[in-house]
């Protein structure tokens, strides 16, 4: 028997493989946990130290091919899986999680720089970005716009096809322009939602810009409609997950080597955040293809984890965003504010901010934990 007979025999034509699934549980809840020590690296290390292995590893292996991208292509295979799956539902998710990544910026920069200038009268570190640190987008903003579109495209019926294609041109045309300054920062800043923007100043750093990054969503949902009929994922995943986790492993490794792509070092630290952030389409479609074949060694392990190690990941799944936003108003609060205002600076050795990255994340848990519980409740008071 061939190894396409035997991968086509692999799915059924029907729905067979409904409810929670593992290996998707595992894929969110790998970079919730790794969020507050890629994210605290990032803000202690001193640039000229960011390129050292500890840092390194962190910014560049976990926070990119083991971060955002396998959130983002999770949360698109999650839309199947989702009680409310139309696509009415869908719009309404993006536009609040749009609307939550506003009201994050305010509570994680906002009010923390407003309390740091007040306490210090330094108008460069706290207020001079103020504009871009609540206007400007992240992954939540991403994430709203990409559920808005998706759920619009779906609700006019366009063909799998078709939503290939189009999710396609909007990665070309987003590689093609790129890194772009207008001169206007608030013109910068609106655009940056869409399309790479930059200004070398670091006030704007356009992150997850839709045209480069709708592609992910939108193949994780395509592979959601592929997992809903995969009736044997342990021959399915035993067959695709090695070559793929191979064959990326190559093309990371060449990447690094020679310096370009997704690891590309720039003349500025704003070129070399941005060659990440305004991704490449080859590099997107390396994150797409090694996504599904990592998600066959993500139901290994979850297949093999103690019950506790399980429920602890599937805990930290279904709680992405309360850990998200939670840990993103620890981490600014903390390095931005309180050390740099006790010490005059937020810089410190890799010891010391690996210790407070878990003490940040052994908070961040329980308050999610906590956040889950009383948003139940109230649900359950209104019925």
């Amino acid at each position: 028997m061939s190894v396409i007979t035997t991968i086509k025999d692999c799915f059924a034509n029907e729905r067979v493989n409904l409810g929670r699934q593992s290996e998707l549980d595992l894929g969110r809840a790998i970079p919730v946990f790794s969020l507050p020590f890629v994210h605290t690296v990032i803000e202690c290390t001193p640039v000229e130290r960011i390129d050292e292995p500890i840092p390194w590893f962190f910014n560049i292996l976990i926070g990119q091919p083991f971060g955002a991208p396998m959130f983002i292509f999770a949360m698109g295979a999650c839309l199947l899986y989702t009680r409310h799956s139309d696509a009415k539902s869908i719009q309404k998710r993006g536009l609040m999680l749009f609307l939550a990544g506003f009201l994050l910026n305010f509570c994680r920069f906002v009010v923390p720089y407003l309390i740091g200038y007040a306490i210090t009268g330094e108008t460069e570190k706290f207020i001079d970005p103020i504009f871009y640190k609540w206007f400007g987008n992240d992954i939540l903003q991403f994430a709203g716009l990409s559920m808005m579109l998706l759920g619009t495209l779906i609700g006019a019926h366009v063909s799998n096809v078709m939503l290939l294609v189009i999710a396609g041109a909007m990665s070309i045309f987003g590689s093609l322009v790129r890194h772009v300054d207008f001169g206007i920062t608030p013109l910068n800043i609106a655009l940056g939602h869409f399309i790479g923007t930059q200004e070398d100043n670091g006030f704007v750093m356009s992150d997850f810009p839709l045209m480069n990054w709708f592609i992910l969503p939108v193949c994780g949902y395509l592979f959601g409609k592929v997992l809903l009929r995969l009736k044997d994922k342990v021959t399915f995943y035993k067959i695709v997950s090695p070559i793929i986790i191979i064959a990326y492993t190559v093309f990371f490794v060449w990447e690094c080597m020679h310096d370009i792509g997704q690891v590309g070092k720039g003349a500025t630290l704003v070129d070399s955040e941005n060659a990440y952030y305004h991704i490449l389409w080859y590099d997107v479609l390396g994150f797409i293809i090694f996504d599904i074949g990592i998600l066959g060694l993500w139901y290994y392990l979850m297949n093999h984890f103690p019950k506790w190690l399980y429920n602890f990941c599937t805990a930290l799944s279904r709680n992405i965003t309360r850990v998200y936003v939670i840990h993103w108003i620890f981490v600014t609060v903390l390095t931005n504010v309180v050390f740099y205002v006790i010490r005059g600076t937020q810089e410190m050795p890799i010891g010391p901010t690996l210790l407070l990255s878990a003490v940040i994340l052994a908070f961040t848990f329980p308050l999610a934990l906590l956040w889950e519980k009383k948003s139940r409740e109230r649900k359950e008071r209104k019925g």
